[in-house]
């Protein structure tokens, strides 16, 4: 699928994903015309991918991961489903067990991150969880870039689960800063 030129490749572009064609050419022996062919078909088939991530400490983002059993396999297609576009999700992860659905989730303040744990735009609150545990990361090591989704649109009255932050007690109670995707939303980002 990859050979040495494309690890070598992928390498350099994890270290600086803005490297140029030319640099990334003169790494592994390549004309920049052939490094961009290459990156361009690690692009198309879905090896590698381009983006800007945000580094989490810079910006002082809580993060928390969280811990469930979900009750079936439709119950679980049917969460990923209803959070898929939910900016507060960085990744999912579906695993064999006890607890079957892990979560790394983000938030600006720590009463915003409890409210993720808590109220009906929470995980714990969905259909099918049997059990739920939270747990709020302290430290990032070794690289603090993650894929968190910054909306520059704040238009929608509902996040995107389909809750409205306007009626919720902790919102209003500003104990919570919202959806990133509302216009409700009181954040930063």
């Amino acid at each position: 699928m990859i050979d040495e030129k494309d690890r070598v490749i992928l390498e350099e572009l994890q270290k600086d994903g803005r490297k140029t064609f030319v640099e990334i050419a003169k790494k592994v022996g390549l004309t920049s015309m052939g490094a961009k062919k290459r990156v361009e078909s690690l692009i198309d088939k879905g090896i590698m991918s381009v983006k800007a991530l945000i580094n989490v400490d810079k910006l002082d983002v809580k993060l928390a991961l969280i811990a469930m059993e979900v009750e079936s396999g439709k119950a679980l297609r049917e969460l990923l489903k209803r959070f898929e576009n939910c900016p507060r999700a960085i990744k999912f992860f579906v695993t064999t067990g006890s607890f079957n659905l892990f979560a790394l989730v983000w938030a600006e303040d720590y009463h915003t991150l409890e409210s993720i744990s808590l109220e009906s735009c929470s995980l714990r609150a969905q259909k099918g969880v049997r059990r739920f545990e939270f747990y709020p990361i302290m430290e990032t090591y070794y690289d603090s870039f993650l894929d968190v989704k910054v909306v520059a649109s704040k238009k929608l009255s509902k996040a995107p689960c389909g809750v409205r932050c306007d009626i919720c007690e902790r919102f209003k109670n500003e104990k919570c800063l919202g959806c990133p995707a509302t216009e409700h939303y009181r954040g930063k980002l």
